[in-house]
């Protein structure tokens, strides 16, 4: 669910690179390196979320994506949305391994009585 929440982000993060150069007058050179590169690092840290420091990764994009609503309003908004469906996708994951190891314990625990 992270990386298909970050995968989804970054769409929305690429989009913001045009509203910040037409709407925000951030320069060029800047809104890309901002908003393509922010689009860049959810995909890498889509991709490499077998490692514990992306999802420490993925959590600084949702900080900074929320840090984008000073540039461009709406931002505040997405920001929150993802932020949300971030933290609730990390607890969700969290709770199917909590019950698989459960599971896996039970069932080594049935194989030894058997």
């Amino acid at each position: 669910m992270c990386a298909a929440i970050l995968a989804l982000q970054s769409i929305a993060l690429g989009l913001t690179t045009p509203v910040m150069i037409m709407v925000a007058d951030v320069p060029q050179g800047v809104a890309l390196v901002i908003g393509l590169g922010l689009a860049v690092l959810c995909l890498l840290a889509a991709g490499m979320l077998r490692r514990p420091w992306a999802y420490h990764l993925g959590t600084a994009i949702q900080v900074a994506s929320l840090a984008l609503g000073f540039v461009i309003p709406l931002m505040f908004v997405l920001g929150v949305i993802f932020a949300v469906l971030w933290g609730g996708a990390i607890a969700l994951g969290r709770k199917i391994e909590r019950e698989k190891a459960a599971a896996w314990q039970a069932w080594l625990v049935e194989q030894k009585s058997a």
